[in-house]
């Protein structure tokens, strides 16, 4: 057997492994599995923690795809302004062919002990705070990303999840796709060598997006509750763009770094272990749409990642991203002196890698990869606005559904968003400093120019 053939033949073995994990899942339950579990007849009540239009259009549809195979239903909506709350409440009527109650705030709906899990799909910085009041409600919870955007935030969620017993998956969907469970698998298998760069980019072309102006005159502070809204950000008056498209506003949203770096970035320390980065810079601005936003439309953020112990060695990660000339591809592609993983081919293969000729001139051991696909079928990330039910968000909103089963750990535990976390709120230190960033262990603070980066 060749040199080649070895490895190649791990890893499509590996790779039908993991195709094949993602597809168990979906069948694995059987009437015998469900009465080993304590109250695992009963429905599972579920409420929504903000009728979004990411829980409408992405949510919804994965839901659909699952709840009647593992007995979950819809039974209240919980949302701030009145518009939503009502809209939600008919739309899930519709669907799960009962009545669903219109709360008007989490409290109203935890008071009542009427659901058992939750959506949670509010602002960006409400994120880890509505995962608090869910997980000590005795609520299993369903997290969208960004998990938090500071770290006092980042630091009491974890706390509260893992002093529960809960159930919480952070909706960083790519853990529940087979391409990049095949990736992962690789990478730590020592096949594909030391990672040495990470390259990320996620450019789009969309003049509205993250903006609501049709939506936004139709949003009055009598039908909704500022203050609630802010939780514990600084009061300030009460302001509609704020509050529809908080994504282009600092501090509801990091923006870029928040709403798509947190997905990739996920990945790195998904793939290597690794809990966050040793340092970031960052530079960008406001290039294109000037529409007074906050949050800047361009950025480059550069990492350094490696062991915290062992500066001497480790690898970089670039995040590019722009919000004009894109083509709505993102791009992750690993690099190790052999050659490339690439996530958007979806191959292994030796391109770039230190060639046998070199090697031998250099009397240094080569070591080149094979050319080889990461699965036979993959699922391609879904990138527009509204990404309706995809394929990873369906298998990991279907993952999250068996392990409030089973309790068993999702694929993507409150460890996964307080990681990403850290990454995302040390690139928005970056960013509002125009300095290098870099965590402090002990303290799990983000710091700046030796202070604590608050914002």
């Amino acid at each position: 057997m060749s040199t080649e053939t070895t490895p190649r033949r791990l890893f499509l073995k590996q790779t039908a492994l993991a195709g094949a994990g993602v597809m168990l899942s979906r069948v694995a339950w059987s009437a015998s599995s469900y009465k080993r579990i304590l109250g695992a007849n009963d429905r599972v009540r579920v409420g929504v923690v903000g009728f979004s239009d990411r829980h409408r259009g992405s949510h919804i549809p994965c839901f659909m795809n699952h709840y009647k195979e593992l007995n979950f239903e819809v039974v209240g909506v919980s949302d701030i302004w009145k518009k939503r709350r009502d809209e939600g409440a008919a739309i899930w009527k519709e669907k799960m062919q009962r009545d669903v109650v219109a709360y008007r705030n989490n409290e109203e709906m935890y008071e009542k002990k009427v659901v058992d899990a939750v959506f949670v799909s509010t602002a960006d910085f409400q994120h880890a705070l509505h995962a608090i009041e869910a997980v000590q409600a005795g609520c299993d919870v369903y997290c969208e990303k960004p998990f938090a955007e500071t770290m006092a935030d980042n630091r009491a969620a974890l706390k509260a999840i893992k002093a529960s017993k809960q159930i919480v998956q952070i909706g960083s969907q790519r853990r529940s796709g087979a391409n990049y469970l095949a990736a992962e698998q690789f990478i730590k298998s020592g096949k594909f060598g030391p990672l040495k760069m990470v390259e990320l980019t996620w450019n789009v072309n969309q003049p509205g997006r993250w903006r609501r102006p049709d939506l936004v005159p139709q949003l009055k502070e009598a039908d909704t509750d500022w203050k609630r809204y802010l939780m514990n950000r600084p009061a300030e008056a009460f302001d509609a763009r704020k509050y529809l498209e908080f994504r282009l506003f600092w501090p509801y949203s990091s923006g870029l770094p928040g709403q798509w770096m947190s997905h990739q970035i996920d990945t790195v320390h998904w793939f290597t272990g690794l809990p966050h980065p040793r340092s970031v810079v960052a530079n960008g601005g406001i290039y294109m749409w000037k529409d007074g936003r906050k949050n800047w439309d361009t950025m480059t953020a550069v990492f350094d990642y490696g062991p915290l112990d062992d500066l001497a060695n480790g690898f970089q990660v670039t995040f590019g991203s722009r919000m004009d000339n894109g083509d709505e591809h993102p791009a992750e592609i690993y690099y190790s002196n052999g050659g490339e993983l690439n996530l958007n081919t979806n191959t292994v293969s030796p391109r770039g890698g230190l060639t046998q000729k070199f090697a031998a001139d250099m009397k240094m051991p080569a070591f080149l990869l094979p050319e080889t696909s990461l699965t036979q079928s993959t699922e391609a990330v879904a990138v527009s606005a509204n990404t309706g039910g995809d394929m990873l968000t369906s298998n990991h909103i279907r993952n999250w559904m068996e392990c409030v089963r089973s309790r068993k750990q999702p694929h993507a535990p409150v460890e996964a968003g307080y990681s990403h976390s850290i990454a995302t709120i040390m690139t928005n230190a970056a960013v509002h400093t125009g300095m290098k960033a870099t965590f402090d262990e002990k303290t799990q603070e983000v710091m700046v120019g030796g202070k604590v980066f608050k914002y």
